[in-house]
């Protein structure tokens, strides 16, 4: 499956890594994606077979995904589509991934993570040839029409959650408190007025905060004003209608979808003050990635 020539060892894929590149977010997936090469490193024939934190999907089956995206992204045709789609596939975005996971079900794991650092040091190498303006051009990304720095923004957030999910599955921590997770961290801060206002809808006059803790930790505070729902700060915020205090790892696996709020509750991972209907319901609708 892989071209002749291509680089198919994690200290190859590191030498991309030493390349000079203007673009931070080059240097951002240069890190995930090593990370996630480190956290594959001498993996087991049944190790691979691991079921994660994605329904359906074993330590392999992430790798797979990840692969086919940056295939797709730098061109290649996707394999055809499955005669009859496994009952975790449940939109369009999943119909499109499952093919070049279910493509490699039957590789040993090792040859999947060679194919993986391949690719991927395949696809440095093509982001450090592209003139700055590139990354300026709009197209699409998860959040709308974007920059294409910002869609591979999106991407170092993908592959970061995905890595976490195989370390998780493999017992192997690590990856934490870098550039992916940062990353992951704003998309859920950024996503939190959406999660109050659409999804929660509290009445005008409501606020709730969101005290994360740990290394990139934050508090995030919204406000109900006029039907809708804004990021707000300072004066005011200590007074929240409900608040919920987690660290940053149970902020996060719960906008992905990782963690459902009643479990998160039940295992002491979050607590609520204030208002606890509302912090529950709040809770209960954090999924946005799920």
């Amino acid at each position: 499956m892989r071209p002749r020539g291509e680089a198919t060892t994690r200290e190859e894929c590191e030498v991309h890594a030493r390349k000079a590149n203007h673009e931070a977010v080059v240097d951002h997936l240069v890190e995930v994606w090593t990370s996630i090469a480190t956290a594959c490193d001498g993996v087991g024939p049944t190790r691979w077979e691991q079921p994660t934190d994605c329904p359906g999907w074993t330590v392999r089956d992430q790798v797979s995904h990840l692969i086919g995206v940056e295939r797709m992204l730098m061109g290649e045709g996707p394999p055809a589509p499955l005669a009859e789609l496994p009952g975790h596939v449940r939109n369009p975005f999943a119909e499109l991934n499952e093919p070049w996971v279910e493509a490699r079900r039957h590789i040993p794991g090792n040859e999947v993570l060679a194919e993986f650092i391949s690719v991927t040091g395949r696809r440095i190498h093509e982001l450090r040839t592209f003139p700055s303006e590139r990354f300026d051009v709009l197209g699409w990304s998860p959040e709308g029409e974007l920059p294409y720095r910002d869609f591979l923004a999106s991407r170092v957030l993908d592959c970061w959650a995905h890595e976490q999910d195989v370390r998780g599955a493999l017992g192997r921590p690590g990856g934490r408190n870098g550039v992916g997770e940062a990353t992951v961290l704003d998309r859920c801060e950024r996503t939190m007025p959406y999660v109050v206002g659409k999804r929660v809808a509290p009445p005008d006059g409501t606020v709730v905060r969101f005290q994360v803790t740990g290394v990139l930790g934050r508090k995030v505070a919204v406000a109900m004003d006029g039907g809708r729902a804004v990021a707000v700060s300072g004066r005011g915020t200590e007074r929240a209608t409900t608040s919920l205090t987690l660290d940053q790892d149970t902020f996060w696996r719960l906008g992905f979808g990782r963690v459902d709020g009643a479990r998160a509750l039940a295992v002491g991972q979050v607590q609520v003050d204030g208002d606890l209907a509302l912090g529950h319901r709040v809770l209960d609708s954090m999924a946005f990635m799920a």
